[in-house]
């Protein structure tokens, strides 16, 4: 019969527990080894062995090697159903037997034989010289110690800094369907000159204004072309249309100064009528032809 002192012991783990409660209902002289007891239950052989030390360590088992007449050692396990109890009532132990082997005897020489060996001299210590007495007194001064420059201090810069907001994109001062169909055609076909700036549709969309811009500008198709795919950095481009985006407000031309006013046409002058061959002529003031006024000179 188990005990309230097993079942309810505090200290024990579970399996100890168990393990002991299988102990006790085994008949005498059952094998309760680590291997024999791993064969039947699928704790493992480590979680056994460490209930066993338990149930060792608050006396429910005793485990002694025993050498047995065939020179073979054992190890003998004493299960305790009360350990408080039966180890009170239980004479003390055999001492646990040497079951180290002997280990041989050098034989010695016969005494009888033996010279003696005299004795060697000891030694007379040699005198050890007496230090002689350092005059005591002030230190000499040493040279002034030389001034340490303050440390510069390293100017700190704060962590959490605002990023710069980026400028916004440019935009056309005025609509025109044809020209923003012909900066969405430049976008979608940049990817033809290199593939890294591969753009969706939403990113086409943002980005076509600021291209009509350029073109309003008078910029060409093909240089805005050249301006967006030149010197393009050798590393892999994470967000080309943030890219894009950056060269078209920064690399952005002004636009073209306006033309000239064409200078106001000045009004020819009023017929005149020859005093000598009444022809008629323009001049600024009534007179003679240029014919008669040459045939007076």
């Amino acid at each position: 019969m188990v005990g309230n002192h097993l079942a309810q012991h505090p200290a024990l783990s579970l399996t100890a527990i168990g393990l002991a409660t299988h102990i006790q209902s085994l008949p005498e002289g059952a094998l309760v080894g680590i291997k024999s007891l791993a064969a039947k239950f699928r704790e493992g052989a480590s979680r056994i062995a460490a209930a066993l030390r338990e149930l060792e360590a608050h006396g429910y088992l005793s485990r002694t090697k025993v050498r047995l007449p065939s020179g073979r050692i054992v190890t003998r396990t004493t299960s305790f159903n009360n350990p408080d109890g039966e180890r009170a009532a239980a004479p003390l132990p055999p001492p646990a037997m040497d079951l180290r082997p002997p280990r041989p005897v050098p034989a010695g020489p016969d005494p009888a034989g033996l010279t003696p060996v005299p004795a060697e001299p000891v030694p007379t210590p040699a005198p050890v010289p007496v230090p002689m007495p350092v005059p005591t007194g002030p230190l000499p001064a040493g040279p002034d110690p030389v001034p340490v420059p303050d440390p510069v201090p390293v100017p700190t810069v704060p962590r959490d800094q605002p990023r710069p907001t980026p400028a916004p994109l440019p935009r056309p001062s005025a609509p025109d369907l044809a020209r923003a169909r012909t900066a969405a055609d430049l976008l979608a076909g940049l990817r033809a000159r290199d593939p890294r700036l591969l753009l969706s549709a939403a990113d086409i969309s943002r980005l076509t204004p600021a291209v009509s811009t350029w073109l309003e500008r008078g910029i060409e198709p093909t240089a805005v072309q050249q301006t967006l795919t030149t010197l393009l950095p050798q590393e892999p481009l994470h967000h080309p249309a943030g890219f894009l985006a950056h060269r078209l407000t920064t690399l952005l031309p002004p636009p073209l100064p306006p033309e000239p006013e064409p200078a106001p046409h000045a009004r020819p002058h009023p017929f005149q009528t020859c005093e000598t061959c009444d022809r008629a002529f323009r001049a600024p003031e009534p007179g003679r032809c240029k014919e008669c006024a040459a045939d007076e000179s």
